[in-house]
């Protein structure tokens, strides 16, 4: 195992589950001291290399704050941010009230710009200092019954490159990642709710050209690649992690298809 994050200390919001928690395990497996910032960061610390589990809410100000200050007590600084906490809604944009499409925004973007606002003072004194955001296919593709969703993600994809612009003469490189349908406990809750969950599973399959959903395992390996400093030449990109979905334009899959090939 590759260990390019020795002696870097690594936050991650929303470790608790899913991509945040995938990601924290790689981080660490890699060398980082990692410290996972979630509403119930209790699942990492089950890890066999527990990160330090703070309990945080990125949609207040001084939580996010003292949770930074805790991480740079108790592991001496921060080197990488990954911004990876956020929340999913659904419906067209008619369909959520006013109140919803506050709560969404606050969460998947202010909660961006609070957690690396906190985190910027320590940024600025490494010598690898990187912030990756979790953005969304959302934020570049029209998916339908996303709007309030594919709102905040784009939001992030455009605040992803204008901090790049802003951080980069000052050693801070930041990207994102912007992943497709990621079997998480989101999207399984989402199926569960579906009047037919095997066809709705089914019909998310097939709208990825690898005919499978995207791993939380395989985001957090972009993410640390972003995060890394092997990559110190990639500022303000956006990778796609989704089967193909931004990209492809496939005919229908033969029949006899299956994901990795053919029976």
């Amino acid at each position: 195992m590759a260990s390019d994050f020795e002696g870097l200390v690594a936050i991650v919001t929303g470790g608790g589950s899913g991509i945040g928690l995938a990601t924290a395990r790689l981080l660490a497996a890699r060398g980082a001291r990692v410290a996972v910032l979630d509403l119930d960061p209790a699942a990492a610390a089950e890890e066999a290399q527990p990160p330090l589990p703070l309990v945080a809410d990125v949609t207040d100000e001084e939580s996010v704050g003292a949770a930074v200050a805790t991480v740079v007590e108790r592991l001496g600084g921060v080197d990488v941010l990954v911004n990876n906490a956020g929340i999913g809604a659904t419906g067209t944009v008619e369909d959520n009230p006013y109140e919803e499409w506050r709560r969404v925004l606050d969460v998947n973007l202010l909660g961006v710009v609070r957690t690396t606002r906190a985190a910027l003072p320590q940024l600025r004194r490494s010598a690898n200092a990187a912030i990756v955001n979790t953005c969304s296919i959302a934020a570049t593709a029209g998916l339908p019954n996303r709007a309030l969703y594919s709102a905040t993600k784009g939001a992030v994809l455009s605040l992803t490159l204008a901090m790049a612009a802003d951080h980069v003469r000052e050693g801070i490189r930041v990207n994102c990642v912007t992943p497709g349908t990621v079997d998480t406990p989101w999207v399984r809750r989402l199926l569960e709710a579906a009047p037919d969950p095997r066809a709705e599973l089914a019909a998310l399959q097939a709208r990825q050209p690898t005919g499978r959903l995207v791993s939380a395992e395989e985001v957090a390996a972009a993410i640390a690649y972003l995060a890394s400093p092997l990559a110190a030449a990639t500022v303000g990109s956006v990778v796609a992690v989704d089967g193909g979905m931004h990209g492809l334009r496939l005919r229908p899959a033969p029949e006899g298809f299956r994901p990795g090939g053919y029976p």
